[in-house]
């Protein structure tokens, strides 16, 4: 009775040193020989440093872009407080260069 053979995906680093890339593809029944195929068709010409083989059903896919968290703190033009502020003020009823008198850190211009 023959193995039912799964696919298991080859990345590799080149000699060269970087990223790992996606070389390829491959069937095999298990795990070793998986890893003895992907070296045979990946590694025998001494162009990658090393090689990564995972089982297709072992990698997790993900559809687009997530935004759970919020990084508007990482603008380059650095963390915006204007909508905050201007809210603050309003709520305060306070207009933009406007001090009110005998508050601690004013400047009396």
């Amino acid at each position: 009775m023959a193995a039912v053979a799964g696919v298991f995906e080859v990345f590799r680093r080149g000699k060269s040193g970087g990223a790992m890339e996606h070389a390829g593809s491959l069937e095999a029944p298990d795990a070793r020989l998986a890893e003895s195929y992907a070296r045979q068709l990946f590694g025998r010409r001494g162009e990658a440093a090393e090689l990564w083989v995972v089982a297709r059903a072992a990698i997790a896919h993900t559809v687009g872009a997530s935004d759970e968290l919020d990084h508007s703190y990482r603008r380059v033009d650095g963390y915006s407080i204007r909508d905050r502020l201007r809210a603050a003020r309003a709520a305060a009823g306070v207009e933009r260069g406007q001090f009110r008198e005998g508050a601690q850190g004013d400047v009396d211009a």
